[in-house]
């Protein structure tokens, strides 16, 4: 006898993912070469990241001294798409691809976000990159980012080992 076993998940920080495994993501149009589309998506979209110069070390530079609007217009952009968005998402009910309603959960406010954003805003304004476009400025061809990169990925491992430990 089969047993149908209930789809569990569970919330974290930054998504819920489910616990007994994805069974779209094992699906036949998911495997191979339909996984394409998103390597063009990702593409594409360090295409536009480069055009529009925001991997730029210098227009990042230039935002953190407030020499040129040109980065805060493109967040300023960014942001306004976003609000825009997610009222569009709330207005008509939306639901993912997968029939599941979309849903924005409040997220408590906490001291440790002041500290991760001033740490992160340290970061970038050093570097020069945010997560974000490291990926292109990579394939863009700088390739003293991957030392950037790799600190990045350190640091999440870190902050994975300390989390519980850190103030709420």
């Amino acid at each position: 006898m089969m047993e149908t076993l209930e789809k569990k998940t569970v919330n974290t920080d930054f998504e819920v993912r489910s616990l007994d495994g994805d069974a779209a993501s094992n699906s036949p149009d998911e495997r191979g070469f339909s996984k394409l589309k998103y390597a063009l998506a990702g593409i594409g979209f360090g295409i536009v990241l480069v055009k529009a110069e925001v991997i730029s070390w210098f227009r990042i530079q230039e935002m953190f001294r407030f020499e040129s609007f040109h980065m805060y217009g493109v967040i300023g952009s960014a942001v306004v798409m976003g609000i825009i968005s997610v009222l569009i998402i709330k207005a008509t009910k939306a639901r993912a691809i997968t029939g599941e309603p979309i849903t924005f959960a409040p997220k408590p406010y906490s001291k440790g976000l002041i500290i991760g954003g001033a740490m992160f805003g340290m970061g970038w304004a050093i570097t020069g990159a945010c997560p974000g476009p490291l990926y292109a400025q990579i394939g863009a061809g700088y390739p003293v980012i991957i030392a950037t990169l790799l600190s990045a990925i350190a640091g999440t491992w870190v902050y994975g080992l300390i989390r519980e430990h850190l103030p709420h």
